[in-house]
């Protein structure tokens, strides 16, 4: 058979002698479809202590689903999941979380007399030197700050370099219970007493597309004021049920915070709300309770889980 190439065209034509057999059709390249592209979202971590275990489910759920995560900012427990995350140090926070339980708990708490705290957090940390010693927030791959609160002026601070370590004590150093952090002249507490979820921090690094996990939205509601006569002389309180519990000195400081946070929250993400809201319900979960991590842990994945295509399509809303 002859075959002859046409060479003076851009696409080459055969020219086949009839009375040979065809060639065998050449077999088109495979097509697949453009991969739709997506943008790379911004986590706002919310404070929220034992509640925050939460956190780990929620990640977990955005790495299954090949979310991929741009930057966090964290406040208290939301910095430590959020931190421990970037330093690739997630299964090992959640190995620890879900082996807590009420008498490992009270093993690593170290009680203080005359300091600022009733714990001096020395044991928690250690705990994370273990994971974390020598780790410093300019080696993560991708950006993180930590929320803080200076007790002197009432500054909010973001912490964006220095030691992990360091930046996270200071986010989770709840005012009453853990000694506050004195770093660069400046002692802080735990950033949930100025920025509970921390959305405007990454709105302020630019960010596109922030998503929000929130641990208090279901705890009160909507706030509302309650006109209130304090004429009736006052009684003795009723005895209390079997079941109920006294709030005692730490469950009025617990239930104070608890209000506080729900509060600001609700100010502050009002002025400036996330693209994308994450709701765990978890209002039966103490803020005290990190024994149950398992619960909150799984409460976060599923309410992550629910969002995912929500998400997904924001994503490529955003990305074009």
């Amino acid at each position: 058979m002859m075959l002859n190439w046409n060479l003076h065209r851009s696409t080459a034509t055969p020219t086949l002698d009839p009375t040979g057999p065809s060639p065998p059709a050449a077999e088109a390249p495979p097509t697949t479809a453009p991969r739709k592209p997506r943008s790379r979202i911004a986590l706002a971590l919310g404070g929220g202590a034992a509640r925050g275990w939460a956190h780990i489910g929620v990640l977990r759920a955005l790495d299954e689903a090949g979310i991929e995560v741009g930057m966090i900012a964290g406040t208290s427990i939301g910095a430590l999941v959020g931190g421990c995350y970037l330093a690739g140090k997630l299964d090992e926070l959640e190995a620890f979380a879900r082996s807590l339980t009420m008498r490992r708990i009270a093993g690593l708490l170290d009680f203080t007399i005359g300091g600022g705290g009733l714990f001096g957090g020395m044991r928690l940390t250690r705990r994370m030197q273990e994971h974390l010693q020598g780790l410093s927030i300019e080696d993560l791959d991708r950006p993180f700050v930590a929320v803080a609160a200076e007790v002197n002026t009432g500054h909010e601070v973001w912490i964006t370099s220095g030691s992990l370590i360091t930046a996270l004590r200071a986010s989770y150093a709840l005012p009453g219970i853990f000694e506050p952090i004195h770093c660069n002249n400046r002692t802080l507490i735990d950033g949930a007493i100025v920025n509970p979820v921390p959305v405007s921090v990454c709105r302020a690094h630019e960010e596109p597309l922030v998503v929000a996990v929130n641990l208090h939205y279901d705890l009160y509601g909507r706030s509302a004021v309650v006109k209130h006569s304090a004429s009736i002389q006052y009684q003795e309180p009723a005895p209390q049920k079997s079941n109920d519990m006294r709030l005692g000195l730490t469950g009025v400081m617990v239930q104070a915070f608890n209000i506080i946070q729900d509060r600001i929250s609700r100010a502050r993400l009002a002025g400036d709300p996330p693209d994308l809201a994450l709701l765990p319900r978890l209002n039966d979960i103490g803020l005290s309770e990190f024994h149950r991590a398992g619960e909150a842990i799984e409460r976060g994945y599923e309410e992550g889980r629910s969002k995912i295509a929500e998400l997904k399509r924001l994503q490529e809303t955003f990305a074009r």
